[in-house]
Parts: C-alpha cells; structure tokens; sequence
C-alpha cells in the first residue's frame, strides 16, 4: 500500500511540478558558470597589471569617481581581484562604475552582461512578478526534494539478482526507445541524486525562512528572539575625523590581518554619517564571505561581525555555506562542472517521466475491452 501511495504522488506531483523543475534546472544550468562568462564577455572587467605594482588604495579611487560622477552618493568598493577592475556601487544608481585599480582609471560606466539577468530572473521568479514567482519557484523546489525521495524508493530493487542490478545501475542503450527513456529516468535519477538532493535542499534554505530556521534549530542552533546587535561607530569623543584616511586603514587591515582567504578580494563601504561603522566583506572563499564592522575612529572589530568560518557553530555554519552549497563554488571548477552535468540531468528527469506515464496510458487504452453488440 506504501509503495502504491508513494508512486501515485510521485506521477501527480511530478506532472504538476514538470514545467517548473524544467525551468529551475536549465537556467540553474546555464547560470553555474555566469562568473567565468562574464570574466571573458565582458572585457571592461578585465585590465593588466603592471608589472611591479599593488592595488591602490580606496581614498585614490574614490577622488576618481568623484570626478566622473559628480554630486552622487558613493556608497562601496568592490575589489575583484588580481588583474580586475574594482566596481564603485553609486547611491540610487543602477549603473556601476568600473575602475581600473592600479592607475584609477573609469574604465567603463554601466552593467554586466544583460544575458544572464534575463535567467536570473527566470531562477528566481520564474519571470514572474516576484512575489508569485518567489512562492511558485520555492514550492515547486519543494515538490522536487519530495519527488528525489520517492523516487529512490520506487528505483530500489526488489532483490539483488543481477538482472534487476543491472536494470538499476545501467542504461539498455541497444534497446527500444521506449526502454531507453525508462532506463534514463530510473538510471541517471540514482546516479545524480545526491547532487540533486544538495541543490534542492539548498534551494529551500533560500526560498522560505521557516525551512532555513528550523534546519538551523535542528543544526542545533537557536532562534530566539534575540535584539540585534547594530554596527555603531563612538561618536562621543570622535566628532571629526578624515573618513576616507580610515577606509583606507580599514582596507589594508582587511587585506593583511582580517581576512584569510582571497584576501585581494575585499567589499570596503564608505561612511556616510559619523556614527556609521567601516563594512568590509572578506573571505570571499568558495561561496562563502565574512561581514565586518570596524569602529569608524579605533577601527576596533565590532560585535557585529562574522566569526571566522571555522570558528561558527555547525548551525551557522550551515547557514553561511549554504550559497557555496548550492552554486557549486564549494569545491571550485570541478564541483561547477559537476553540477552542471546533474542541472541537466534534474531538467531531462520531468520529460522522460511524462513519456513513461503517457507510453503506459496509451497502452491501457489499447489493452481496454471493446464493448459488443448483442
């Protein structure tokens, strides 16, 4: 009776779910390498490094874009990198600014490439209004980790006799096409589920907060209300100060003393009030970041920064490497690849079930008794 309820939901719940897995999975596919394509598309994110010479500071780059935008708010750097142009992210600007960050140049004034906006959009929302399309996106994910799990149950063998084994764990390619499209949902369904499983889970974590809380309660971690803590500056006894000599005192601590990994990597933002804190973003490691907040005058770590990844409960850690986790930057290039083998998979899952239900419905009609004329 068990397995009768489980294959019923499996059919139904895959056929209303097919259309938003297909979705899911190729721009999922498509999107696993949006990093290394932009890298190579996008020519204004590249520049050349002179030999001999080290990133400037914010302070240099700032006076720059100062003059190529005048009278806006400019709110963070982003440095990319060795051989990368830094992006200057400009208040109530959808444009951003490209620098070079040895010679502070603007290399360029406007966006990445558009292509991969149009399939984020598609990821995310379905290229639906984002409400409806963040819920539809996020059930539909649901349905999908239900469909992984009773789909290894109904692809468990019945006993380990070598017919069965190799019906399991091999694709009959010489076989009818019928047979074929069976074995490529029953086969590469086992062989990418754990992948799979990882994606959807992952998915989940970011599609609805109650999953994400009680996977954290469950990782042993604690939900409590608790009051957050603000990032803020003393301004009791520091009124004035030379706020872009500080950014730049906070970007060298970043790149020497705070951050780990990547560390020619850094996000630094740029106080606007005397009680706003120093943002940096460090740690920019397979997927994963560390949020700083340094005292605008000390540049003392505030309360409310990130602990150093290996520091963090498995709760927190859970939560932090969930992105890592589900983009496949974990494990660099070869997980990215990886994951694209099985989004590909995960899309095929959807068509080649709908053809074993409509094969095995077009055989029951034909097998129906025709009714005679007394």
């Amino acid at each position: 009776m068990f397995k009768k309820i489980n294959a019923w939901l499996h059919l139904w719940l895959g056929l209303i779910s097919g259309i938003i897995v297909v979705i899911l999975s190729i721009t999922g596919c498509i999107l696993t390498f949006k990093v290394e394509i932009n890298k190579y598309a996008s020519p204004w994110t590249r520049v050349e490094v002179p030999e001999g010479s080290k990133m400037l500071p914010p302070s240099v780059l700032y006076k720059s874009v100062e003059k190529a935008v005048p009278n806006r708010e400019i709110e963070s750097v982003w440095y990319h990198g060795e051989g990368m142009t830094s992006r200057f992210r400009i208040h109530e600007m959808d444009s951003t600014i490209f620098v070079n960050p040895y010679t502070a140049e603007v290399v360029a004034i406007g966006q990445l490439n558009d292509f991969f906006h149009f399939f984020e959009d598609g990821h995310y929302y379905l290229w639906m209004p984002q409400k409806i399309g963040h819920q539809v996106a996020g059930w539909g994910t649901f349905i999908f980790f239900f469909l992984l799990i009773s789909g290894l149950i109904l692809w468990w063998p019945k006993n380990l006799k070598k017919s069965n084994v190799n019906k399991s764990f091999k694709i009959k390619w010489t076989a009818k096409f019928k047979r074929v499209n069976y074995d490529l949902h029953n086969v590469l369904g086992f062989y990418s589920i754990i992948i799979a499983i990882i994606l959807a889970f992952t998915g989940l974590m970011m599609s609805f907060a109650w999953f994400n809380n009680s996977v954290y309660w469950m990782a042993g971690g604690e939900n409590k209300e608790r009051k957050r803590i603000a990032a803020v500056s003393d301004t009791t006894t520091n009124i004035k100060t030379n706020v872009l000599a500080q950014v730049d005192k906070a970007f060298y601590l970043g790149i020497t003393e705070i951050g780990e990994h990547n560390t020619d990597q850094i996000i630094v933002n740029f106080p606007e009030k005397p009680s706003d804190a120093i943002y940096l973003c460090v740690d920019m490691y397979q997927g994963t970041w560390r949020d700083v907040h340094l005292d605008q005058y000390t540049l003392k770590e505030l309360p409310a920064s990130n602990k150093r990844l290996r520091d963090e409960t498995l709760a927190d850690w859970i939560r932090r490497s969930n992105y890592g986790l589900h983009v496949g930057e974990i494990g660099g290039i070869t997980t990215k690849i990886i994951y694209f083998i099985v989004s590909l998979i995960c899309a095929s899952l959807p068509i080649t079930g709908f053809y074993i239900w409509w094969g095995k419905k077009k055989k029951s009609k034909k097998k129906s008794p025709k009714t005679k004329l007394v």
